[in-house]
């Protein structure tokens, strides 16, 4: 991937293009970068009644292992804790099965490409 930018506006245009990719696999969007004291959730969808918690990483290059290998058990228990909140905050929502999903991504063939890894139920 050719894009320069710093590591924030960076890692926002992957979630973009996530957010992107995802609502063509027929998700809908509810919120995006959802912040608490307990934690952060990159993207919270709706897919089929399921509420669905999704971290987005991103990997250059797979030397030291995967995209999905960097949510680590203390990274888990943070969404669990924000997804909690969102859940305590949002009732209209708590009628929903919830999942916790991962964004794998990485550069594609092309300068401006990215390939998406999707696991549900990935924790």
């Amino acid at each position: 991937m050719t894009i320069k930018l710093s590591k924030k506006p960076f890692g926002e245009e992957i979630e973009k293009r996530a957010t992107q990719w995802l609502k063509k696999q027929g998700l809908q969007l509810i919120s995006k970068n959802y912040l608490c004291h307990r934690g952060e959730i990159d993207i919270i969808m709706d897919d089929n009644n399921f509420l669905v918690f999704i971290e987005v990483r991103y990997r250059k290059q797979s030397n030291y292992g995967s995209p999905a290998e960097t949510v680590t058990p203390i990274k888990q228990k943070k969404i669990r804790l924000a997804a909690e909140h969102f859940l305590q905050c949002h009732p209209q929502h708590q009628r929903k099965y919830c999942r916790f999903d991962v964004i794998a991504a990485q550069p594609g063939y092309g300068s401006d490409k990215l390939d998406f890894n999707w696991i549900k139920n990935a924790f």
